[in-house]
Parts: C-alpha cells; sequence; structure tokens
C-alpha cells in the first residue's frame, strides 16, 4: 500500500493525537481522586475498582483487539473505539453514582483496548520506508511519554475551576475532532490472509492478563499474604500457560510466539517491560515526594513532573539519527544506560533538595527511556510483517501495562516496606496511632495531626524523612535493573541492524524468520 506523503504525516498527527489523548487518561483520575471520593464517598472497594478497572479492561483486550484491527481494518477499529472512547468519558463525567462511575470506567477501558494498537500498526503500514518508520515510532513514542506527564498538569488545571468529572468531559471534543478528521485522512489497511479469530484464545488471553494484573496490584496495595492474590496468580499463570501452548498448535494464532524467539523481538520486549517497571514506581514515589514530603499542590506536583515527559519526548525525536549513527544495540543500551544514572541521581534527592537538581535527574532518566522505547517499539514493529501490526503493538503495549503493574507491586512494596520497617516513632504515641501512621506516609501525616502539637510535629519529621530514605533505596533498586539491562541490551539486539527491512509472510501466514537488514 503507497500513501501520499500528506496523506502519510496526517495519520501520523492523528495517531499521535489519539495516543496523547489515552496517555493523558491514564494519569488525571489520579488528580481528580480527592474531589470524587469527597463528593461522591464511594466505599474503599469501590474506589479502588474505580481506579483500577480501567486498566484490567485496557490491558486484558488489547491482545484481542489487536488482532481484530488486523482483520477489520485498523482504521475502521479505532473510528468506532474513539467514538466509545468520546461516548463514556461522557457518562463517566456525569457519572450520578459509584456503580455508574465503574462501569463506564471499564467502558473507557475497553474502548482504549482499540485504539491503542490501531495507533501503533496503521503507522507501520503508512510508513514503508524503514528510516520513515523508525522516525514517525520515534515521534509516537514522544507525544505518548508527553502525555503522561501533562495528564497531572491538566487534571490539576481543571481542578483548580472545576468539579471532578471536567477530568474527563474533556475528552468529548477531541475524540470528536480525531473521529471527523481521521474518517476523510486515515486509509484503511488490514491483513489480506486473516484466517478465523480463534474463540478459545480469545477468552484464555483476557483471563490471563486480567488475572496477572490484578494479582499484581493486590499485591502491592494489601501484600502478598491475601489469598485472593495467590488465586488471581494461579488463574493467571494457568490461563497464560494454556493460551501459549495452543498458539503453537494453531495455524492462525492470536500471537505468534515463534516470535519470543528471535533475540531482537524477546530483547526489545524485556526492555520495555524493565523500563516501564522502574518509571512508573519512581513516578508514584515522587508524587507523594513532592505532594506529601514538600507541600506543593496538585497542581504544583504535576508542573514539577512536566520536565520528565519533554526530556522523553526530545529523546524519542532524537533516537531515530542516532540509530543511523551508531545502530540499535547501541542507542538502547545508551537509553538504559542514561535511565539509570538519573535513578542514581534521584537516589541523593533528600528533604533539601533543590528543584534544579531534580530537573537534572529527571530529564536525564526521561531522555533515556525516549532512547529505549523509541527504538524498542520500532524493533517490535519491523519484526513482523505489517499484515499483523495490531497483534504485535497490542503486545508490546501488553509488556508495557504488564510491566507498569509489576513495577508499582514491586518497587511499591520495596518503598511500603522499607517505611514500615524503618520509621521508629516516640514512646508517647499510642498504639493504634502508630498503626495508621506506619501504613503510609499520607496517614501518617492524617493521624499526626490529631495528635499534641509538639509530638505532631515530631511525628510528621519522622514520617517524611523515613519515606524519603526508603524512596531512595527504591529508586537505587531501579538503578541496578536499568544498569543490568543496559549491560545485557547489546547481546540482546546483537546484529540487529540500523534499518530493518520489510517482513514477509511465510505460506502458513506466519513472519519469516528473523529482521533483516533493508536492502
Amino acid at each position: 500500500m503507497t500513501v501520499p506523503s500528506p496523506r502519510k504525516w496526517g495519520t501520523l498527527v492523528i495517531a499521535c493525537l489519539a495516543m496523547l489523548l489515552l496517555a493523558i487518561d491514564l494519569t488525571v483520575l489520579h488528580q481528580a481522586a480527592p474531589k470524587l471520593v469527597e463528593e461522591m464517598r464511594p466505599s474503599a472497594p469501590q474506589f479502588l475498582w474505580i481506579v483500577d478497572v480501567y486498566g484490567f479492561a485496557l490491558a486484558g483486550l488489547l491482545v484481542t483487539m489487536g488482532n481484530v484491527g488486523d482483520r477489520i481494518g485498523r482504521r475502521r477499529l479505532l473510528l468506532v473505539g474513539m467514538t466509545a472512547f468520546g461516548a463514556a468519558s461522557a457518562l463517566t463525567a456525569y457519572a450520578p453514582t459509584p456503580e455508574w462511575l465503574i462501569a463506564a470506567r471499564a467502558l473507557l477501558g475497553v474502548a482504549g483496548a482499540t485504539i491503542m494498537p490501531s495507533t501503533l500498526s496503521m503507522i507501520r503500514n503508512v510508513f514503508t520506508d524503514p528510516r520513515e518508520r523508525t522516525a514517525a515510532v520515534g515521534v509516537w513514542s514522544s507525544v505518548s511519554a508527553l502525555g503522561f506527564a501533562l495528564g497531572p498538569v491538566v487534571g490539576g488545571a481543571l481542578l483548580n475551576s472545576f468539579w471532578w468529572g471536567s477530568v474527563f468531559l474533556v475528552n468529548v471534543p477531541v475524540a470528536v475532532l480525531i473521529v471527523v478528521v481521521g474518517s476523510v485522512v486515515l486509509p484503511e489497511s488490514r491483513n489480506p490472509r486473516p484466517g478465523r479469530l480463534d474463540l478459545v484464545s480469545v477468552p484464555l488471553s483476557v483471563v490471563g492478563v486480567v488475572a496477572a494484573v490484578y494479582a499484581l496490584k493486590s499485591a502491592a496495595h494489601d501484600g502478598v499474604a491475601g489469598a485472593g492474590v495467590w488465586v488471581a496468580a494461579a488463574t493467571g499463570l494457568v490461563s497464560l500457560v494454556l493460551f501459549t501452548r495452543r498458539q503453537t498448535r494453531l495455524a492462525e494464532p492470536l500471537i505468534d510466539v515463534r516470535l519470543f524467539g528471535h533475540r531482537a523481538f524477546s530483547g526489545a520486549v524485556g526492555a520495555n517491560v524493565v523500563c516501564i517497571f522502574s518509571m512508573l514506581a519512581a513516578s508514584l514515589a515522587f508524587a507523594q515526594y513532592f505532594q506529601l514530603v514538600l507541600g506543593w499542590s496538585p497542581l504544583m506536583s504535576g508542573l514539577a513532573g512536566l520536565p520528565g515527559g519533554l526530556g522523553a519526548a526530545a529523546g524519542g525525536a532524537l533516537a531515530a539519527p542516532l540509530v543511523t549513527a551508531i545502530g540499535r544495540a547501541r542507542v538502547v543500551a545508551l537509553g538504559l544506560g542514561l535511565s539509570a544514572a538519573g535513578f542514581v541521581l534521584y537516589g541523593q534527592v533528600d528533604m533539601a533538595t533543590g528543584y534544579a537538581y531534580m530537573v537534572t535527574a529527571m530529564i536525564v532518566a526521561s531522555m533515556g527511556t525516549g532512547f529505549t522505547f523509541a527504538v524498542t517499539n520500532d524493533t517490535i514493529l519491523a519484526s513482523v510483517p505489517r499484515e499483523r501490526a495490531g497483534a504485535a503493538s497490542a503486545i508490546a503495549e501488553t509488556a508495557q501495562e504488564m510491566g507498569g503493574a509489576l513495577g508499582i507491586a514491586v518497587l511499591g512494596s520495596v518503598l511500603n516496606g522499607a517505611y514500615r520497617n524503618n520509621l521508629r516513632l516516640p514512646a508517647e504515641v499510642p498504639a493504634d496511632a502508630a498503626d495508621q501512621i506506619r501504613e503510609s506516609l499520607g496517614g501518617a501525616l492524617e493521624t499526626a495531626a490529631a495528635l499534641p502539637a509538639r509530638l505532631a510535629e515530631t511525628v510528621a519529621e519522622t514520617a517524611r524523612q523515613t519515606f524519603v530514605d526508603s524512596m531512595q533505596m527504591t529508586v537505587m533498586t531501579g538503578a541496578v535493573l536499568l544498569a543490568l539491562l543496559a549491560v545485557a541490551a547489546p547481546a540482546a539486539l546483537r546484529g540487529v541492524p540500523k534499518v530493518i527491512a520489510e517482513v514477509d509472510l511465510d505460506d502458513q501466514g506466519r513472519a519469516q524468520d528473523g529482521p533483516v537488514a533493508a536492502r
């Protein structure tokens, strides 16, 4: 399929705008949560579902929706999904009850699962020149990273003047714009030999991913001792093992698991997982640092994190020329090394650290992330034929969802465990108050406010210092993981060419072995 140049770049703009909307929506609820709780008064389980159901639906359906797009057309799926996303955003904004809000957020997740793989697979299909494709994926990665940083800023700005639902209602005009312009500009593309959608693989993939993400999130929130965590983990493991075994036996699999036998593909997916694993956990820690340690407002905290998004955007944009200059493996290793260096700088942050130092650390870490994601996403896409671009995009994005949930669960547990174990409270603190203080920094500050003034000041200062010490340990753990991956990346991506040629389907409709240099 040859697409005229103006329409090709128009497709990139629409795909980036759609991804920007989704990226902002992933983080904007964090800012709206306090007002939402105050006005709607959900129970604790209801609030957890309000926060998590979007991610469950999104992660569980990415693989299925990527395959559906390959079969029915990526343009069609994106336009239908964006229409549903706009409608679900309006339902979410005006939800009168917690139950309504949970259902609307689930619909948002379903719609998001149709949009995410469609954006990246359309880019893969219209940019047939390998060098242009690498640059376009770099731009897409930059916009995605910028969206995550913009979410708290947009949320904070809206919440200063409007009610909590405004952070969702703002999606509606953007969704309408994408649907109207996209129906004219976007070219259609699909797999000409799609085969049938295996109706056993679909529920196995959905149950496996949702159960795994649920287990990770529950472990991060409640610890690993709960029976629900182990039941969910076992369900997810069994479902994913059955799913994988079934894919090896099907003539038309939902995922061609042979791709993981290619070092380029599996190495790129692994780099994505570890990178998002570390970055999301650091983001969670620093959101608390800005608001609870430094006492900044949500809007100030969102603005404080914006240089990180700009750094990641710059890294994504610079990745393509760097690949041409030094090769894929070196750019990924450089990106991971920069991220590790940024995390080492994070590890020196204390209660007296100036913001200029924080900005330096953020830019170093996030620029490395931008390098990594741009190259690994392009490598994943280039490892499969254009006909399977939707399925490959879904694998990349599912890996990121799983990596993010794993990072929150593991490094979040390191942070919380270190805080609880290292907190030393004055003997005069009542036992019931001490239990609440040890739960979290937010709980500590709230409980301390009810104590006598001098004791309250001592407890609050001690809790803040202990949290900062625990945060340092957490980010240094992330630094070690990123440094180890930076060392391993050149071996994983050894021999992958700077410019990857088109990959063809074999007689069974599967990808030919291995990415090769463009001729």
